[in-house]
């Protein structure tokens, strides 16, 4: 068991190597970002590192990875309110500026009630301390050596999820089961049950490690918040520069 610690934990460091060349392409400010958030929120992030790329190119998505913000509305920046599951430092809590130099976006869970926004955060919380699920680092490893050229459709079934012990998470698959603690769907399968009145839809759970960062931005449950947009966005109101200013701004030497 040493020896596998030892060698999950050198490949954790490898795997969470920031890669040169990644740009946060978003104009808006991380304090923009943190004055629209609630609790209960989904911060999707784009990610720069070498899982980040294995994550994207499996799941086909520009989302790498996946947090919970379990602060207070609108809450700073700087304060610890996002609740993920690190690859190197297991479940904790970071602030929001320790993704501001990555693209972000928001997902809300619609219609959430403040008693299951508490429960939804308790079960969250409770997950603090628990190690990430080191199962899958050697199949991410091997995507990164040399990707397999097989069709779109089949890659994300080809990495393993996690090995679904109780102590161990993986970013989406601990979102996924805080929201399944509390029955909010994220993409349910659809069923149909024929009864008295007629067919009825049915719903069943996706096992909460099945899901990927990029599923909380494909389900028809949550809604996607841009701040901009929150804060009143009015295009007449902006100021545009020369173009040759903004090329050079593009592009720093």
């Amino acid at each position: 068991m040493g020896i596998q610690r030892a060698v999950g934990s050198r490949l954790a460091s490898f795997l969470s190597k920031t890669l040169p060349g990644y740009r946060r392409h978003d104009a808006v400010s991380i304090e923009a970002i943190a004055a629209v958030l609630l609790p209960g929120d989904v911060v999707l992030v784009e990610g720069g590192t070498r899982i980040s790329i294995a994550i994207k190119y499996l799941t086909q998505s520009s989302w790498s990875h996946a947090c919970l913000y379990v602060g207070e509305c609108g809450g700073s920046a700087s304060q610890p309110n996002l609740l993920e599951a690190d690859l190197q430092n297991g479940v904790r809590l970071v602030a929001l500026e320790h993704y501001s130099e990555f693209n972000l976006r928001i997902c809300r869970p619609v219609a959430l009630n403040e008693q299951d926004q508490g429960r939804l955060i308790a079960y969250a919380k409770s997950k603090l301390g628990h190690q990430y699920d080191l199962k899958n680092v050697v199949d991410l490893m091997r995507y990164l050596i040399q990707k397999p050229a097989v069709p779109n459709r089949y890659r994300r079934a080809m990495i393993g999820l996690g090995s679904g012990e109780p102590t161990r998470a993986i970013c989406s698959t601990l979102v996924a089961e805080a929201f399944q603690s509390i029955d909010y769907p994220i993409l349910p399968i659809r069923g149909q049950d024929t009864g008295v009145e007629g067919e009825v839809p049915v719903f069943y759970r996706r096992h909460f490690t099945h899901f990927a960062p990029r599923d909380f931005d494909l389900s028809p449950y949550f809604q996607v918040i841009k701040p901009t947009l929150e804060h009143g966005f009015n295009y007449k109101q902006l100021k545009w520069g020369d173009n040759a200013e903004a090329v050079s701004a593009d592009n720093p030497e």
